[in-house]
């Protein structure tokens, strides 16, 4: 997302999301996005703009970014633009006898050997971090994710958004989780990106930290006391300081300041655009109640340790929807009056119900957001669609079904 200066809380959207090349007929990655964006046009750093979108690398050479050239005023009429453009890829890519694959995690891509890191603008970054931290794991080379940005207009507006995002961070995973299966495998973590992502960098653990953000909320406060701790531990890995930036900054959410951004990291892709609007939407929906104080305070929700966050974080992370939080306090600072422990798919209902179906695009997100209330997040249906046998073939047919759900921008059901 480019620049949202000048923009005030909930004035613009940003959305990125990740995408995997593959094989058309084996669905095994393809290390060709550097070859798809020469072709399709791109500029000297290979970005192409395209319909309002710009399309761009990551860190290995099989993924494809997709994302808002600028800051949209809304979320609605995001995901058709989004589609169109998946489309337009699948097009190009069908002449190397590729597509694109959505979810958070390929299940079988072997990082060790086929792993490519991406060799042109930006290598020089690219290959600190691969020399630093060795992006040959699943924490570098496999993991596909939405990002959601949200903009801040001045101090006060960052602090009130940080502390309303860091509440609502550790309920993603249960709306999100899209990656049950790495390695060839069913994992323990319905979020397993999640769960690699927390490790890549523990080389040095300041980069990600608990993975929700301390409660720091000031600019000045928070360069001294996370972003300068982070470049003080990288720096005698990076003496030249080239990765001593805000964008190394690896938490579930991280403040943009030179954009003027809160740019939220930790929603696996789901299996369309459609969906993955509907996630951000619903997302961005919450976020706002909670900066609105519709159930606590600005106050209260400052008073948040991480490390008690990040325990709910960790549990929606392996258990998604079926996450059980018995935190009272949590619970209660999202309105949510139920007694007794409760499932994370139920504060979810709870919160679409209350506050997100008042959204102004939530016609496009109704059927989206009914089928994850009614089957479960996209991890669980694709473990339904699975089967109790995991095997090359069990998954090639589904994540073959994923690859349809997204050339056709339909939404995914276990038995279908």
């Amino acid at each position: 997302m480019t620049s949202a200066a000048g923009l005030r809380l909930f004035e613009g959207y940003g959305i990125e999301i990740e995408y995997m090349i593959v094989d058309a007929d084996t669905l095994a990655v393809r290390p060709i996005a550097d070859d798809l964006l020469r072709r399709a046009g791109g500029n000297e750093e290979l970005d192409v703009r395209s319909g309002g979108t710009i399309w761009s690398n990551e860190v290995p050479l099989h993924v494809l970014e997709l994302k808002t050239a600028g800051p949209s005023d809304t979320l609605g009429g995001l995901g058709a633009v989004f589609q169109e453009q998946v489309g337009r890829v699948n097009g190009l890519l069908s002449t190397e006898n590729a597509r694109l694959l959505p979810t958070g995690m390929h299940p079988w891509m072997d990082p060790a050997t086929e792993f490519r890191i991406w060799p042109h603008a930006n290598s020089p970054v690219y290959r600190t971090f691969d020399r630093i931290f060795d992006c040959r794991g699943h924490g570098w080379a496999n993991l596909q994710s939405t990002h959601l940005n949200l903009p801040f207009g001045d101090d006060a507006e960052f602090g009130r958004l940080h502390a309303a995002v860091r509440l609502v961070l550790p309920l993603l995973p249960g709306l999100a989780a899209s990656s049950p299966f790495f390695d060839g495998a069913r994992s323990d973590h319905l979020d397993s990106r999640l769960e690699v992502y927390r490790k890549n960098a523990r080389r040095v653990p300041s980069v990600s930290g608990h993975v929700i953000p301390e409660p720091v909320f000031t600019r000045r406060d928070y360069e001294e006391r996370v972003l300068r701790v982070l470049y003080n531990d990288l720096a005698p890995l990076d003496p030249e300081g080239v990765i001593q930036h805000e964008w190394a900054n690896a938490r579930g959410s991280i403040p943009r300041f030179g954009r003027m951004t809160v740019e939220i990291r930790v929603l696996d892709v789901q299996e369309c655009p459609a969906a993955d609007l509907a996630v951000a939407g619903a997302t961005s929906a919450v976020v706002r109640a909670m900066v609105e104080e519709a159930w606590c305070d600005t106050k209260a929700q400052r008073k948040w340790d991480e490390r008690e966050l990040a325990e709910i974080f960790l549990d929606a992370v392996r258990d998604a929807d079926e996450a059980v939080t018995d935190n009272r306090r949590f619970l209660d600072a999202f309105g949510f009056q139920e007694r007794g422990r409760a499932r994370i798919g139920d504060v979810w209902q709870h919160l679409v119900e209350s506050v997100v179906r008042d959204e102004p695009g939530y016609l496009e997100w109704e059927a989206p957001l009914a089928l994850i209330r009614q089957e479960g997040c996209l991890a669980r249906r694709i473990v339904r669609a699975v089967g109790d046998e995991v095997s090359r073939e069990s998954l090639h047919r589904a994540y073959g079904r994923l690859a349809e759900c997204l050339s056709g921008g339909t939404l995914f059901r276990a038995d279908a």
